[in-house]
């Protein structure tokens, strides 16, 4: 039976405009963070909070509450109001574009239900889609109140970290349903019994590689949350040397995985070695066996997009010695390409997971 027919295409296609968008708003995200603009904002208003000030007496007043925080108080404390629109905007826009997300959503679910587009086996995944997404804005909030108390001039790392990982988990289930409704699946028919075998061992190497990535991309946010890119900004090795010596700085070991700068520089290093290896290895092995169009457009991806994450790895971490506070320079054009090509590798990921999986569905 042919998968894709018109109705079921057209949802996919709001469903990609939704997965771009999102890509948008973790780029937004990411530029927040290196502006420093995050804290700009210290109230969630969903609605009042869509438009910006439109007076000098409006931006005076929001201008008054940064000024209670602790982020102007200790690091910000000659900010003019000038300095405080910019970083405002950045916040406001990464606000905004979440709402115009939600709109694309709310209006697109909309016309597809008065059009019956929906078929029966689509309702359950819209459903946890938009949970997904209120629960992505209600972390998002919750990180941002972390840097408005005690002596925090930016949001706490672990939050950061796990905003980031619940954005890059709601991208990839509106990628898989997206892929759901408009990839027609490889048909067992068409493959030789060898390929059949080597596609049920490449899902294996797709999840293992996916569970590195999970960890890769928490370490990368607490990188970004720690500011510890330039903790070490030589390479090959951290320092001078390949395994630092103030690795363990902390006798609790959960609290030296999240906190120390040292350790998680280390980590976030050696992962991407080791995933750039497994994935060497596991293109190699897909080159070699053929399927449809779809598994021919996406099998070699994964590498292409993993050499060039770790080309940018390298060079955030070679630029972050010039990082000069307020001024958007090589390391924050690095450090948010970096942050685009994790998740563009994630994607890839995603792609042999569905394919073989469509395999394994159809041999049933």
């Amino acid at each position: 039976m042919e998968l894709q027919d018109n109705k079921s295409r057209a949802v996919a296609n709001w469903l990609i405009l939704g997965v771009a968008m999102t890509i948008v708003q973790i780029a937004l995200g990411g530029i927040t963070r290196l502006t420093g603009s995050g804290l700009s904002i210290t109230e969630w208003e969903v609605v009042t909070g869509t438009l910006p000030p439109m007076n000098q007496a409006a931006w005076q007043l929001l201008f008054e509450k940064y000024k209670t925080t602790p982020q102007f108080q200790l690091l910000n404390f000659d900010f003019t109001i000038d300095n405080f629109k910019f970083i405002f905007f950045w916040e406001w826009f990464h606000r905004l574009w979440a709402r115009i997300i939600g709109f694309v959503f709310a209006f697109g679910f909309i016309y597809f239900i008065v059009k019956k587009y929906f078929k029966p086996e689509m309702i359950r995944p819209l459903v946890i889609l938009f949970l997904l997404g209120a629960l992505q804005g209600g972390i998002g909030w919750i990180m941002v109140a972390s840097g408005l108390e005690g002596d925090a001039v930016y949001v706490k790392p672990t939050r950061l970290a796990l905003h980031f990982i619940f954005a890059m988990g709601l991208l990839s289930y509106t990628y898989w349903f997206a892929l759901s409704l408009k990839v027609k699946p490889v048909e067992k028919a068409h493959l030789s019994i060898e390929a059949q075998a080597s596609f049920k061992g490449f899902r294996v190497w797709a999840w293992v590689v996916l569970g590195l990535l999970f960890f890769q991309l928490i370490y990368g946010a607490l990188m970004a949350g720690h500011k510890a890119a330039n903790v070490a900004s030589t390479w090959p090795t951290i320092n001078g040397e390949w395994v630092p010596t103030h690795l363990m700085g902390k006798e609790n070991f959960f609290l030296n995985a999240i906190d120390n700068t040292t350790w998680i520089h280390f980590v976030h290093r050696g992962l991407a070695y080791i995933l750039l290896a497994v994935v060497v290895y596991w293109v190699a092995q897909m080159r070699k066996i053929q399927g449809n169009l779809f598994w021919s457009n996406v099998k070699t991806l994964p590498l292409y997009i993993v050499l060039l994450q770790v080309i940018l790895g390298i060079f955030s971490v070679l630029t972050s010695k010039h990082i000069i506070p307020g001024t958007w320079g090589s390391f924050e054009w690095m450090a948010q390409l970096h942050q685009l090509v994790g998740m563009l590798l994630l994607l890839s990921v995603v792609n042999i997971i569905y394919a073989t999986k469509s395999v394994r569905d159809t041999a049933q």
